[in-house]
């Protein structure tokens, strides 16, 4: 509808200068908003305070001579009127919104994507937590951001792939095998010290627990070093398939798990620093390697491999993210911790070393969860017997609540997640909320076809019945959601979404809680059952892109 009226707006523009209303035949973009207040109309437009300066006249005189020419064809428009300094507001009759409920039962799955994306190669890379523990909430945040983002995006007309990358290799892979095999040996020997640096966590115990299942006491005559490396890929192993479970009973699935171990051997992470010493962009100092990362925009050069030979994993990412472009991606999204905000400077100078620009690099950062029960903090240490792993939290709340939670609060901003709160069966919980319209409306649909009512199709006379506020009200409100989805898209924000759905919530809420569906009148229930079918459609397509389900019964 909003692209309708700036068509009018336009059309009326180039009519007034083909008839000298206007004098120049210069038109700026069109902008066209929802007007907060319903006295100020369905839309409002300041197109006549833009043009101002280019066509060298008042707005509201500029505006008169829009509305001149307003041609309306289909009778969508109640009236217009010139409001403040210029601004056009645009009332549109009751009937004008009809046609979008045909549009939603038509377009169905569809309803709400786009082709914006024509088929561009983007990546979204997400979760990538070191093998070197159990998921937790902040995880959890994070996979529920990234794979919605893949998700939104993919239904606006984008290739999409979704990756995890593996850092199994460096210090704390290396960390994690010594820890494993030295709760290993205590299984064995009463007195092994256990240092401070090492993992302390309980699974690390189940690993060494199982190493000791599969092998005996056999470790113990390796060397050191051996019985370490194999520790270390040993527990790797485990962790990453129980992140795999983990992500999975979430909903999560990668299209592709990328090893940093793997950009080593194949020799990746060498040849892109020998190409960048040949170029200058590495050089030698003190025996260690640096980067110019300060001749690209950051705030000083970073060490790529140490005196001591070692990479850091600055070395690993330049030839990750240089891999990513080699795959044919346009464009790559990474999912971070915020406490990861310092490092974007040092990738971003890597890419645009590499040959590309920098706005093919996008990085969302994911702020904290703060676990609550009841209102309470939850402590995040697992010795107090309190959990933190995400799997806990599926658990005890199931994926469907944790996702939609995560989900409700832009990802910059810290998010409370009640434990308590997400599992309650009333409207206070929002994915319960807006689930409910869903199965309320099935069972509506139930009782329709016990009533032997079940070719629920467009009828003029009964769809001519819808006349009521809050029916209208609920229609312009399906009518924004390709927006929405199309400005999620755009902006990287799957909150935007989960907004909607409350808000369509809400909005069906008040109306099914004064307006019968089911009338004693034939029309009147037809035209009402199309109406929330066409919710029940979109309440599914968002959770859908959320990667919520949409109950038929709760």
């Amino acid at each position: 509808m909003k692209q309708k009226i700036k068509n009018m707006i336009y059309n009326a523009s180039k009519d007034a200068y083909d008839k000298g209303d206007l004098p120049s035949s210069d038109f700026p973009e069109i902008e066209v908003e929802e007007p907060n207040a319903g006295s100020h109309g369905d839309f409002s437009t300041n197109i006549s305070m833009v043009m101002a300066s280019i066509q060298k006249m008042p707005p509201r005189k500029i505006a008169e001579a829009i509305i001149k020419n307003i041609n309306d064809p289909d009778g969508i428009l109640d009236k217009t009127e010139i409001a403040g300094p210029g601004f056009i507001n645009f009332f549109l009759n009751k009937y004008s919104w009809h046609p979008v409920l045909r549009k939603i039962h038509e377009q169905d799955a569809l309803y709400g994507a786009s082709d914006i994306g024509k088929g561009k190669k983007i990546q979204v890379e997400f979760v990538s937590a070191n093998p070197t523990g159990p998921l937790h909430v902040g995880h959890g945040r994070g996979a529920a951001v990234g794979d919605s983002v893949a998700n939104i995006l993919l239904f606006c007309g984008y290739n999409v792939e979704k990756e995890y990358y593996i850092n199994d290799s460096g210090r704390q892979i290396s960390t994690l095998g010594r820890s494993v095999f030295l709760r290993y040996k205590e299984l064995f020997e009463a007195d092994v010290q256990f240092p401070e640096d090492c993992y302390h966590g309980d699974y690390v115990r189940d690993l060494a627990g199982k190493a000791r299942d599969d092998n005996g006491d056999k470790l113990l005559s390796m060397s050191e070093e051996e019985a370490i490396s194999y520790c270390a890929r040993f527990a790797a192993e485990n962790i990453l398939s129980e992140i795999k479970e983990d992500l999975e009973s979430f909903g999560v699935v990668f299209d592709n798990w990328h090893s940093e171990q793997k950009l080593y051997d194949s020799g990746k992470v060498d040849k892109i620093i020998n190409d960048f010493r040949k170029q200058n962009i590495i050089f030698e100092d003190d025996g260690a390697l640096w980067f110019r990362t300060k001749d690209f925009g950051d705030e000083k050069n970073r060490v790529v491999v140490r005196s001591n030979g070692l990479t850091t994993y600055f070395a690993s990412d330049i030839a990750y993210h240089q891999d990513k472009f080699d795959r044919g991606f346009e464009r790559v999204i990474d999912v971070w911790g915020a406490d990861h905000h310092g490092y974007i400077p040092r990738v971003s100078a890597a890419i645009e070393a590499s040959g590309h620009t920098r706005d093919k690099f996008n990085v969302i950062l994911i702020q904290l969860v703060n676990l609550l029960r009841d209102g309470e903090p939850v402590s995040m240490s697992t010795r107090s017997g309190e959990f933190v792993t995400l799997r806990d939290v599926i658990s005890e709340v199931g994926s469907d609540a944790a996702r939609f939670i995560f989900l409700t609060r832009h990802y910059e901003s810290a998010l409370d997640f009640d434990l308590e709160l997400a599992k309650k069966k009333t409207n206070d919980n929002p994915v319960y909320y807006v689930q409910y319209v869903h199965a309320r409306i099935s069972s509506i649909a139930r009782k329709a076809q016990e009533r032997g009512i079940s070719d629920i199709v467009w009828n003029d006379a009964a769809i001519s019945r819808l006349t009521e506020p809050e029916e209208i009200q609920l229609i312009k409100t399906m009518a924004r959601y390709p927006e929405i989805v199309r400005c999620s898209a755009e902006n990287m924000e799957p909150h935007r979404i989960t907004y909607y759905l409350m808000n369509l919530a809400s909005a069906f809420h008040a109306y099914y809680n004064k307006h019968r569906v089911l009338t004693d009148e034939a029309e009147l229930t037809l035209g009402r059952l199309y109406l929330v079918l066409a919710i029940k459609k979109i309440i599914r397509n968002g959770l859908s892109l959320l990667g919520v389900s949409a109950p038929e019964k709760m």
